[in-house]
């Protein structure tokens, strides 16, 4: 069974609702920063610090590609939370869609903003900018990815995943639509 890549920006809740589907669905979840990081025995920060950029996006693309194959090859049903910035580089769409089914997560701006300012501790990219710098720097940065995202074959509505209920509903909505077997899509 091909993977699905739950793709967008940071925050829209790839990780949330996939640790969801695999819990409440039976779907295998990979979250691919999480990977890189058990594999590299360093955070993604460290990574950055010590290869830049490039070192860190070889190392994504590595792992993509061997979660596209390992998902095809498995039989099983897998969900794939990518980066943000995953679909961004050259080729990583063309190789999820070709490899799966791509999924673009949208939050509502609020709930986006919200769950940013909330949670920018985590996120080294923007944990040290003031509310207003990380207001402006997401739009800007959502804005320029746009065209990126918009490469993904389906699109899913993300807002609800604030409460276990709302989680709850939303995994399944998810699951209803895309991971059913009569309205699977391929």
């Amino acid at each position: 069974m091909p993977p699905i890549f739950l793709i967008g920006y940071m925050a829209s809740g790839k990780t949330t609702l996939g640790r969801a589907l695999a819990e409440r669905h039976g779907a295998r979840f990979a979250d691919l920063d999480e990977l890189i990081e058990q594999r590299a025995g360093m955070s993604v920060k460290e990574i950055f610090a010590a290869e830049g950029e490039s070192g860190f996006r070889r190392r994504e693309r590595a792992m993509l590609e061997e979660l596209a194959a390992k998902g095809r090859d498995d039989g099983g049903l897998t969900v794939i939370a990518c980066g943000g910035g995953t679909p961004c580089q050259p080729g990583n769409m063309e190789l999820m869609n070709a490899a799966g089914v791509t999924v673009w997560l949208e939050a509502s701006g609020e709930r986006l903003r919200n769950r940013l300012l909330e949670g920018r501790a985590t996120r080294p990219l923007i944990a040290s900018l003031s509310d207003d710098e990380l207001i402006e720097f997401a739009a800007r940065q959502l804005e320029a990815r746009r065209p990126h995202y918009s490469a993904a074959a389906h699109r899913f509505d993300s807002s609800l995943l604030e409460t276990p209920d709302e989680v709850a509903a939303t995994a399944l909505e998810f699951f209803n639509r895309f991971l059913s077997s009569p309205h699977r899509p391929s």
